[in-house]
């Protein structure tokens, strides 16, 4: 008897260090939290990209607002359009619809005024433009002008001055077209008017927000 009591104890006492040993372990698995996900970065929207972009008119877009405001068939235009799209792509940026009148006695003068349309705008926006010219005839005239916009991103860079492009001029199916340019910026102005003039391509035009008396 005294044997085994003996032995037990024997057993207890080399049994003590273990357990104490495991006690602090459990301890401390039992107060650790539990590790959290580390949360998934969420996917940027697209839109908010897309909007960095500025965005294009199509060729039918711009065929069909273009006929539509000079008054003239999509065809007739066609012939026009081809020319500034072979030259500067089908993918303008926005396109101003305005009136214009002229005057010249050798040098002569100009003054329009129409809308810039953008497609990320809702509204479009009011604009003026003037400018001298140099001509080769007398007389006065008034015209319906559509000029396709290249390369514009925001309306505010339209103001400034923007000189013609030399032997840039020509008549398309009874239009008149012109290139100007300017940082980058082009633009095609398509006149549709009696007695347009071609001599009034050799100059500028500045454009602003409100009408200037004087065409500087």
């Amino acid at each position: 008897m005294k044997r085994r009591y003996f032995l037990l104890s024997g057993v207890a006492a080399a049994a003590t260090p273990v357990i104490a040993g495991l006690v602090p372990t459990l301890a401390n698995a039992q107060s650790s939290p539990t590790p959290k996900e580390t949360p998934k970065e969420t996917p940027k929207d697209s839109a908010s990209t897309e909007k960095k972009e500025y965005r294009y008119y199509t060729r039918d877009e711009i065929l069909n607002a273009g006929s539509d405001f000079l008054g003239v068939t999509v065809e007739a235009l066609g012939g026009a359009m081809e020319k500034i799209f072979a030259d500067y792509g089908d993918h303008p940026t926005a396109y101003i619809a305005g009136t214009e009148a002229s005057g010249a006695i050798g040098v002569g003068v100009n003054y329009g005024k129409g809308n810039l349309f953008m497609k990320d705008i809702a509204e479009p926006t009011h604009i003026f433009w003037q400018g001298p010219s140099i001509g080769f005839d007398t007389g006065a005239n008034a015209s319906r002008v559509f000029t396709l916009v290249y390369n514009l991103k925001d309306p505010i860079f339209m103001y400034r001055r923007f000189p013609g492009v030399e032997g840039s001029a020509y008549f398309i199916g009874g239009l008149g077209v012109t290139y100007q340019r300017a940082e980058g910026i082009v633009l095609t102005p398509i006149r549709a008017g009696v007695g347009f003039r071609l001599g009034a391509s050799v100059g500028y035009l500045s454009f602003s927000k409100k009408r200037r008396i004087l065409p500087l």
